[in-house]
């Protein structure tokens, strides 16, 4: 292996530990659920699940994962859940 690329992988390692660099804009997301899939989206700063509890009330389960996963690398005002 190179000795330039060595040097990357190791950068990248340590970058994947500390998330905070990260933040995440836009995206899509398919969520296998317990009963169905669900498609997900976050987009200028707003989420999005096709399920029939978020037509409802604005949060659901599914966004709720996203959002523990994600934690850090989402902007601040995203994050809208409970805290659990």
């Amino acid at each position: 292996m190179q000795p330039s690329l060595a040097g990357k992988i190791e950068k990248a390692k340590r970058y994947a530990e500390e998330p905070e660099r990260v933040t995440i804009h836009n995206f899509s997301a398919d969520f296998r659920g317990e009963n169905d899939s669900h498609t997900l989206s976050f987009s200028d700063g707003q989420w999005f699940c096709n399920c029939h509890f978020f037509s409802q009330w604005g949060q659901c389960v599914h966004i709720m994962t996203l959002q523990r996963l994600l934690d850090r690398m989402l902007p601040v005002a995203a994050d809208t859940s409970p805290q659990a």
